[in-house]
């Protein structure tokens, strides 16, 4: 019986933050293609929407981009109204990548090697 290994996001890709007014888009790019499916498999928008639950977004949406290996989360109200309106010291949400970067995954032994890293070639 094979076992799934719990690790951090940032081990099986990497992400990037923008913004517009009080709406946060976060890209999640697999390191590797054969991380991707399991990385849509698990990163859902309730999933995302739970790991910000203390920003309180609005609306959570999810856009694939399969043929990059990636995907981009809109995450609405989650900037405390927006880069001119808000009091935190990341008006922009720059660091909400780093966030998500740090919610768990499960993957299968076989993806091991794929992972940033890992010892494996």
């Amino acid at each position: 019986m094979t076992t799934d290994t719990t690790v951090a996001l940032y081990r099986a890709a990497h992400g990037r933050t923008g913004d517009k007014g009080d709406r946060s888009n976060i890209s999640v790019i697999a390191w590797h293609p054969a991380l991707y499916p399991l990385l849509v498999a698990q990163l859902t928008p309730e999933r995302v929407a739970d790991q910000f639950r203390h920003r309180s977004p609005n609306r959570v949406q999810r856009f694939l981009l399969p043929k990059l290996q990636a995907m981009n989360f809109v995450l609405d109200g989650v900037l405390d109204g927006g880069v001119n309106d808000a009091l935190n010291l990341d008006t922009h949400g720059k660091a909400l990548s780093f966030l998500l970067m740090e919610m768990p995954i499960e993957v299968p032994q076989a993806l091991l090697r794929h992972l940033a890293g890992s010892d494996s070639p």
